[in-house]
């Protein structure tokens, strides 16, 4: 092992402000760099290159090959940026290597996640009685909330299923609208409830009514699964309803907040998530909207003895946590000290800069729909709501059953020209683009480019075709 880490670590610090730096021009993919990942390769070296050759390749290839999704046109999935303030924060957890599962193991670590765990909550308009944990992502955040809902859903037939497992249960009820994730349902495939148990209400928003319906006829208490900001067009569920529904019928309110949580931010989204504070658990993903590394999700439970029940009691004596013990609290046990970055951009940036943040994306957003509205060959598919933009290609002459496949075919000619990064997704039946505007780092001229880059490649597709 190379005992001096200076040399290598002036690698890194030498190449982050170029690359940095080299963003705001970089496409988002180069599609040509991809014959660089052959480096990679290779059986695995009997006597090693040292820190410093490895490193220096490593950085050759990665700003080479990387998707640079920290820059402003990654428009793809929901895809954050990095601030300056989470960045360096993130060089420091790896340099101090913490482990933050217990006090005795980590006081600085688990005083930070205690200190952004109360930030975010405030930031989020939650109570402050309310228990939370940090996450690896959106998915263990809602994998954190559903398996307290389990647990307390278990409590009432008289079963610890912490102790003694499903087995002999009925299925637990699990009711939603059509805006339930794929993530929200893998944690409930992991949790053993089934993936494909949702009872759906509605092809879009949760019916309301039809839910109430659903409620009446059950004769146990249920969960509600409730979408704040759906990934296709940005939509919300009626929390204020269904938590409504939840106070009237004795269910269990989970709202996945994944990127829509940062709605509340903001005086102009804030209404979308009336009701949020009457949930009992309720998720979200700091890699997003809040532009930190990744492994940064969250999740908020209204109850905190439920979170400790659901995951503590391990009856194992060397792992007495002292004053904080966050193995009892989530599903992880040794854990990175991932609340330095949240905390290093909520200390640097605060709920006025976070605030901008939001409005910002939310101006750009609008005007991107404005470009697509004035656009003849481009069709906007939903309402602007927040930051996420639906709509296809779809110039004058081409007939409706020949749409779909145009829009696929732009949409993976995007990726392949790599000047911007937008994925399709099928909404409402129809193959569309559903650019996702979250990074700190895009700006007007960015958005503008997403639309002549789509325009461009569509008209190449429709002459090709004719």
């Amino acid at each position: 092992m190379d005992p001096d880490a200076k040399p290598v670590l002036d690698l890194v610090a030498d190449a982050a402000p170029g690359y940095l730096a080299s963003l705001a021009d970089r496409p988002a993919g180069d599609p040509a760099a991809q014959a660089l990942l052959d480096d990679l390769a290779g059986p695995l070296p009997e006597e090693g290159l040292g820190a410093t050759g490895s490193v220096a390749q490593l950085l050759r290839i990665g700003t080479g090959a990387a998707t640079h999704s920290a820059g402003p046109r990654f428009f793809h999935l929901v895809t954050g940026g990095v601030t300056p303030a989470a960045l360096a924060a993130d060089w420091i957890t790896s340099l101090l290597d913490q482990n933050a599962v217990l006090w005795t193991s980590s006081p600085l670590a688990t005083t930070a996640e205690t200190v952004v765990l109360g930030w975010l909550r405030d930031l989020f308009g939650l109570p402050a009685a309310w228990g939370g944990v940090l996450t690896p992502s959106a998915t263990f955040a809602n994998l954190t909330g559903l398996a307290c809902a389990r647990h307390w859903w278990a409590t009432a037939h008289g079963r610890d299923v912490a102790a003694d497992g499903l087995g002999g249960l009925p299925a637990m009820p699990v009711l939603g609208g059509g805006y339930v994730h794929p993530s929200a349902r893998k944690a409930l495939q992991i949790l053993g409830c089934g993936r494909d148990t949702v009872r759906v209400h509605g092809p879009g928003r949760a019916d309301v009514d039809a839910l109430d319906r659903s409620l009446a006829a059950l004769s146990e208490p249920a969960v509600l699964v409730a979408t704040a900001g759906e990934v296709n067009a940005g939509d919300f569920d009626p929390i204020d309803e269904m938590a409504e529904l939840a106070g009237r019928y004795g269910c269990w309110l989970h709202v996945d907040g994944a990127f829509g949580l940062f709605a509340a931010v903001s005086p102009r989204t804030a209404h979308l998530l009336r009701g949020v504070d009457r949930a009992d658990s309720v998720a979200a993903d700091g890699h997003k909207w809040l532009n930190v590394p990744y492994e940064s999700g969250f999740a908020f439970v209204r109850d905190p003895a439920v979170l400790s029940d659901t995951f503590g009691s391990w009856h194992a004596p060397y792992l007495a946590g002292g004053e904080v013990d966050y193995s009892r609290l989530g599903p992880e046990s040794s854990r990175r000290a991932r609340a330095l970055p949240i905390w290093a951009t909520l200390r640097s940036y605060g709920r006025a800069g976070h605030r901008e943040l939001v409005e910002r994306h939310l101006d750009l957003a609008a005007h991107l729909g404005r470009l697509v509205d004035a656009a003849p060959d481009l069709e906007l598919l939903a309402p602007v709501r927040l930051c996420v933009v639906c709509f296809r290609y779809a110039p004058p002459g081409v007939p409706e059953a020949d749409l779909d496949a145009l829009n696929q075919a732009v949409g993976d000619a995007l990726i392949a020209d790599g000047r911007v990064y937008a994925g399709t997704t099928v909404y409402e039946g129809r193959t569309a683009l559903r650019p996702a505007i979250v990074n700190w780092r895009t700006t007007e001229a960015d958005v503008e480019l997403l639309v002549s880059v789509v325009r461009e490649l569509g008209v190449r597709f429709v002459q090709d075709a004719g």
